[in-house]
């Protein structure tokens, strides 16, 4: 590790380098090469995994979706710098991001924002519901497909014989961002706070120690100390002795609505994001990225009644980008009826 120089005078000079050239994500929109710029992991966060493996699959259509067809008609707006500065003390200290804020402030978007910049790849997604557990996250394996291929092959004649134990295992989000990569792979879980009360406890260990083991291949380990597992990318990865460690720890953003509180553990292992409610600015950014520069211009009436509203009510951006969507269709008044159907309070009665 290479050693760590004290600040000096120097480095507030105003002459000197500029303050943002220590970040690694600059949240411009524009992929660059950065992330081969981030320095070593801290000691406490040096993970040995390996052999490594390829990188992984390039970024997918689902990013595409997230961050707008137009998103380079919106590269000017950058966040803020508290966030830029949150975002990557994560990326340096090799600690999970959890990000809080209300629907459709841009949550899951951060984290596909990090991979297309950094170019890291498809963006790994766990979405949590209230019967998710640890094991989903990891990897499933199907023993009763192996049951039922192995009475089929017995009772067929001439049928195929079934594969070994790791064509019936396959890799979670989370088992598939742990894997030995030179390169962090982005992982999204997805409104942890939806989850039941103890997969925020069971994530400690697997995130503390960036390993996990499989049972059913350490069991076999003697006799088969190399077995072939699928990814959940789709692909074909070796797992050896039932181990899995990862080399480059991923950058693992778990988002939240705010709607329960998570105990201290895993909050002192995490570095903390809070998202406030857009601005008109940020706003206008999003619908150009999504929807083109006519449209945020055309819809900027509604941009205007949408955050007037969001004061005392609650939003979503996605309601907004529905809105300025069907009513380019629309004349008055028709128009003005339309957004009022589609933007609707999230906290009110029902």
């Amino acid at each position: 590790m290479p050693e760590v120089n004290p600040r000096t005078s120097e480095d507030d000079d105003p002459g000197a380098d500029a303050p943002g050239e220590w970040l690694i994500y600059r949240g411009t929109g524009e992929p660059h090469d950065g992330i081969g710029a981030l320095p070593g992991p801290p000691p406490w966060r040096d993970f040995d995994g390996g052999p490594l493996l390829e990188p992984g699959p390039a970024v997918e259509s689902s990013s595409a979706r997230r961050l707008g067809a137009y998103r380079h008609m919106a590269q000017l707006h950058r966040p803020g710098a508290e966030e830029l500065e949150i975002v990557n003390a994560a990326l340096y200290l090799r600690r999970p991001l959890l990000v809080t804020g209300d629907p459709g402030t841009g949550k899951s978007t951060l984290a596909h924002a990090v991979a297309y910049e950094l170019g890291l790849g498809r963006v790994l997604r766990w979405p949590i519901v209230s019967r998710s557990v640890l094991g989903d996250g990891l990897y499933r394996y199907d023993a009763i497909a192996r049951l039922q291929d192995t009475q089929i092959a017995r009772d067929t004649r001439g049928s195929t014989v079934p594969g070994g134990i790791g064509s019936y295992i396959r890799l979670g989000p989370l088992g598939t961002a742990l894997l030995p990569t030179a390169k962090p792979r982005v992982l999204l879980i997805d409104e942890l706070d939806k989850s039941d009360i103890d997969l925020p406890n069971d994530l400690l260990n697997v995130l503390e120690e960036g390993e996990f083991t499989i049972p059913e291949l350490e069991r076999i380990a003697d006799r088969e100390p190399e077995v072939e597992v699928l990814t959940d990318d789709g692909a074909k990865v070796t797992v050896r002795d039932g181990l899995i460690r990862c080399r480059a720890f991923p950058f693992v953003v778990l988002t939240s609505n705010g709607e329960r509180d998570f105990p201290a553990p895993l909050l002192r292992r995490c570095i903390s994001l809070e998202l406030d409610r857009p601005d008109h600015k940020r706003l206008a950014t999003v619908v150009r990225a999504h929807l083109g520069e006519e449209a945020a211009r055309s819809g900027d009436d509604l941009i205007q009644a949408f955050l007037s509203r969001s004061r005392s009510e609650l939003l979503a951006t996605d309601q907004l980008l529905n809105a300025i969507y069907l009513t380019h269709y629309a004349a008055q008044p028709t128009r003005d009826r339309i957004a009022d159907l589609l933007i609707q309070a999230l906290d009110r009665p029902r």
